[in-house]
Order: C-alpha cells, then sequence, then structure tokens
C-alpha cells in the first residue's frame, strides 16, 4: 500500500493551484470568510479532506496520480465502470460525517445521507472510494491499527454490496426499510432521538422575537440588514422560487406568506463566501409556534463537474441551483416539500428549509471498534440506498435505466476484487491526505496562499 510521491514543494503548488481553480473567485470577494474556512480545515486532516473535494477529484482524473487505476473522469473506465456505472447520479461529497437526521415530506423522522450541494452524475466508485478515504482518516484519528481500518473499509464494501444486490435482484424498495425512530441502532438512533427531542419552536426561539404581535428575525447572532434594493431582489428571487416547488406543496397559499428577510454570510467548511438569505414565512396556521425559516443560498460549482466531459450532463441543468435541487430530489426519497431553486443577480440560487430536526452522526463519542464496524456498516447500506433510489425510478430522465442493476452487475463481474479495490484506495489516499494536510498548514501560516 505504497502512497505516491510527490515533493513537498511540488505538491503544495499543486494545491494552490487546484484552491485558486475552486475557490479563487469567491475568495477574492471574501478572504475574511476564506480565513475563517482555512482555519477550520487546518484543525485536523479530516476537516482539511472535508473541506478538499476539488483536490481528491483532482487527483482521481490525473493518469499519472496513481489513483484508482487511471483517469476515470477524462474518458478512460476504471475497475466496475461502463457506460452505465460511470454515469450514475452521485453524492459527490460522501465521506463519514456527512449523515444525519432530516424530517421527510410524511413527517418521519429519518437518519441518511444529507447536504447534496456537490452531487453530480458520475462513476458510483468515486462515491465508495471517498468514503473509504474518510474511514482511513477516522481510523487513524482514533489511533486504529491498519489491520482495523481495513476491517472497517471491508465491512463498507460488504454492507453496499449486499444492499445492492439485495435491491437489484427483487427487494422492493418499500422492502427496504430507511433508518427511522423504528428500525435504527446504536448511535444512528441516539441521532435520531436527539432530533426528536428538537422543536420548530426552539429553532424560532434562537432566531426570531415577537415585535408588535408579530414574528420578526432578531439582531445580530450573524444576520444582516437587507437594504430596500437587496430586499426587492430577495423577494422577487422567492417568488421565482414558488414556481419551482411540486403542487404538493402549495396546499396553503398563506404558508407562503413573507413576514421578515435578512442577509446572512455563508460559515460552515463548504460555504464560505456564498452569499445566503434566510426567509421568515408564515407557515402551517397563523398561530405564531409554526412559522417556518428558509434560506436561499448561491449554489457552487460542484466539484466533480470539472472532471465530468459528458454534455449531455452540463446541458441537463439550468444552473447549479437547478442542479442541487434536482439531484437531491432523484438521491433522497421524499425530500424537502420546501426545497426548490431560483435566480439571483444571475447566479442559481438554492432554497431549502432551515430544519429544526437536523442532528449530524458525532463521531466525537464512537470509539469501540465494534460499534464503529457496526455504524459503517448502516452507511454502507444508506450509500447503496441512495444510489438504488436515483434512476429510471426517480421522475428524472437524466439516468434512465436501473442503477442498482448496473452497480450490481458490474461488481458481479469482479466481486473478490471489489472490498479490495476500496481498502487499497483508503490506505493510501488516507495517507496522502494526512501528507497533504500538512502542507496546507505550512502553506497557510506562512502566508503563501494568495488573496489571505
Amino acid at each position: 500500500m505504497s502512497v505516491p510521491q510527490l515533493n513537498d514543494e511540488r505538491r503544495g503548488e499543486e494545491i494552490l493551484a487546484v484552491f485558486d481553480t475552486a475557490f479563487g473567485r469567491l475568495l477574492a470577494a471574501d478572504p475574511a470568510a476564506f480565513r475563517v474556512k482555512f482555519r477550520k480545515m487546518a484543525a485536523s486532516a479530516f476537516a482539511f479532506y472535508r473541506g478538499t473535494a476539488c483536490l481528491f477529484y483532482h487527483d482521481l482524473s490525473e493518469a499519472t496520480s496513481g489513483w484508482g487505476g487511471g483517469a476515470e473522469g477524462t474518458g478512460a473506465l476504471g475497475p466496475y465502470l461502463d457506460e452505465r456505472t460511470s454515469r450514475v447520479w452521485i453524492h459527490g461529497d460522501l465521506h463519514a460525517e456527512n449523515f444525519g437526521t432530516y424530517m421527510d415530506s410524511t413527517g418521519r423522522l429519518i437518519f441518511n445521507v444529507n447536504d447534496f450541494d456537490e452531487a453530480y452524475v458520475g462513476p458510483f466508485t468515486w462515491d465508495l472510494k471517498r468514503f473509504a478515504a474518510s474511514v482511513a482518516l477516522i481510523g487513524y484519528a482514533k489511533a486504529l491499527a491498519d489491520e482495523q481500518i481495513t476491517e472497517l473499509v471491508n465491512v463498507y464494501a460488504a454492507a453496499y454490496r449486499e444492499r445492492i444486490h439485495a435491491v437489484a435482484t427483487g427487494a422492493k424498495r418499500d422492502e427496504v426499510p430507511p433508518f427511522t425512530l423504528d428500525t435504527a441502532q446504536g448511535p444512528l438512533l441516539g441521532a435520531l432521538r436527539d432530533a426528536r427531542s428538537l422543536t420548530r419552536f426552539g429553532l424560532l426561539d434562537s432566531m426570531t422575537e415577537i415585535r408588535d404581535f408579530e414574528r420578526r428575525f432578531a439582531p445580530g447572532g450573524g444576520s444582516i440588514e437587507l437594504d430596500a434594493a437587496t430586499r426587492y431582489k430577495v423577494l422577487a428571487a422567492f417568488d421565482g422560487y414558488l414556481e419551482t416547488l411540486p403542487e404538493s406543496s402549495l396546499t396553503r397559499p398563506d404558508s407562503y406568506r413573507v413576514k421578515d428577510v435578512v442577509g446572512r454570510r455563508g460559515i460552515g467548511i463548504g460555504s464560505a463566501g456564498l452569499p445566503s438569505y434566510n426567509i421568515l414565512l408564515e407557515g402551517a396556521t397563523d398561530a405564531l409556534e409554526n412559522d417556518v425559516v428558509i434560506y436561499i443560498k448561491q449554489a457552487q460549482t460542484p466539484a466533480v463537474s470539472r472532471h465530468i466531459t459528458d454534455e449531455r450532463i452540463q446541458d441537463y441543468f439550468q444552473h447549479e441551483g437547478h442542479r442541487t435541487v434536482i439531484s437531491q430530489r432523484a438521491l433522497q426519497a421524499h425530500a424537502d416539500p420546501w426545497l426548490g431553486w431560483t435566480e439571483l443577480d444571475g447566479a442559481g440560487q438554492l432554497v431549502a428549509e432551515v430544519s429544526p430536526y437536523a442532528v449530524d452522526l458525532d463521531w466525537g463519542d464512537i470509539d469501540d471498534p465494534e460499534e464503529i464496524a457496526a455504524v459503517v456498516a448502516d452507511l454502507g447500506r444508506a450509500t447503496a440506498t441512495m444510489h438504488a433510489a436515483a434512476d429510471d425510478l426517480s421522475g428524472q430522465s437524466l439516468v434512465p435505466f436501473s442503477t442498482e442493476r448496473a452497480i450490481d452487475a458490474a461488481i458481479a463481474a469482479d466481486e473478490p476484487g471489489f472490498a479490495p479495490l476500496l481498502v487499497d484506495f483508503a490506505h493510501r489516499y488516507g495517507a496522502r491526505a494526512r501528507t497533504d494536510h500538512q502542507i496546507f498548514v505550512d502553506l497557510f501560516r506562512n502566508g503563501r496562499i494568495p488573496g489571505l
């Protein structure tokens, strides 16, 4: 499991070049936001890995990089990839911390993949490799031996394989239940119970106040008051968003009465420099406790799209907001009923609810190897269910075939090689990411990132 060697100075220049392509325009517009982002990324190798999907896909698509057997994104098909399995709806940033809870459109609390900002259509193995490397990084941070990390990746591969095969060979999707309060166990059940303890009133209390018998956003806390011209533009974008909602979401027109609007700044590792806005809506009734907060956020260019040359995929989407929403609706059963898209200042925007029921999987207290293995197996099943959802039955024409059957057949053609492919990649790229993290920290602290 040797790691492809690159001179640190040369690799540093490569990292800077990838960053300039991925972040350059946004960094120039808001360097302060990127200083916050990069300090978060400097905290650990895993945080660095989370924030550098752009570097991951750059490495995967480089024919000489040694990652995964060739330039999978630029024409040469790698292991388990053919015309179909290289054209699957993928999450795009699938790592061990991009799982959590949400309330679906039927009112059920679900634990599954979340955060679809990087979703696109590409090789299904790219999701698996990105997750496998994240397992290696978590295992290393928890001082697990290489043999234990190998076993975890094997567990993930086996769980993914089992679930894909089950769905491909006749198990109806309603016979493969999602992770809910009734079916989840261990830390997944813990996250769902934490989500259940949260309330819409608690969220509203943290963001709003009652003034003159009406709810309004509270000042401070990261909110930015808008001038009249900006407010007008945001409300016009909101009107455009309403046209993108499914009819089932428009049952009570008063639910879309705007009460207040404020600006926000992107503060997450993946949201640095992206302008966003919060809108307070009336909600299901006139009562103040069920008002709804939605956000409008400028959608980003997904890192994987820079390495997929298929024009049929590129031309399918109106803009990045449209891509994000269509991808989430394809990959996530019963998605957020408030999910939609719009345009603002010529840029595509994602619109969704600020959910009071979102709880991310917390790896901080998951230390026992057996418990880690059980969680990793569940995440393997969740990954397979996600890949199986987005195909000819998803309502989107971009992937007009059964993805689970295509993936099942591809793996069956070389069953013994499937898990070792992911194990080898996990160790090699995990080591590469740890080295890259140190290179990045030195670049950052020595003022070598242009624009900062």
